[in-house]
């Protein structure tokens, strides 16, 4: 009984990291952030430099470099949820938690702040 309750919880786990690995794969690329929507208020010099420095280059190894709301040079990400949420840590511990939608060659990111759309380069 034991060894089949153990060999469940292998198979769940197992499948677990398959979904999770799939998500993180869809991620790592280079995305170009395309289009910003504010839900706060939002100067239109931010919004002009969002958009025009925007892009995050993420690794498999769970790195990202680039430019968010400011300079990322040495981040790291997590992936969860099916790929639904992701957290971008900047190189000084900073969580950026955002529900994310990856849908072939587009990425969403959406937090109380504002929605990205970023599109795979």
């Amino acid at each position: 009984m034991k060894k089949s309750n153990l060999f469940i919880y292998g198979i769940v786990l197992l499948t677990v990291l398959m979904v999770s690995c799939n998500g993180r794969n869809k991620l790592v690329n280079s995305w170009k952030i395309t289009a910003v929507e504010a839900k706060m208020p939002l100067s239109d010099s931010a919004k002009t430099e969002i958009l025009a420095n925007g892009k995050l280059t993420f690794t498999k190894d769970g790195h990202v470099t680039g430019f968010l709301q400011r300079e990322i040079t040495d981040g790291t990400y997590a992936l969860t949820k099916g790929g639904k949420s992701l957290v971008i840590k900047d190189e000084t511990g900073t969580p950026y938690p955002c529900e994310s939608t990856i849908t072939g060659d587009k990425l969403i990111l959406e937090n109380k702040e504002m929605k990205i759309t970023l599109d795979k380069i």
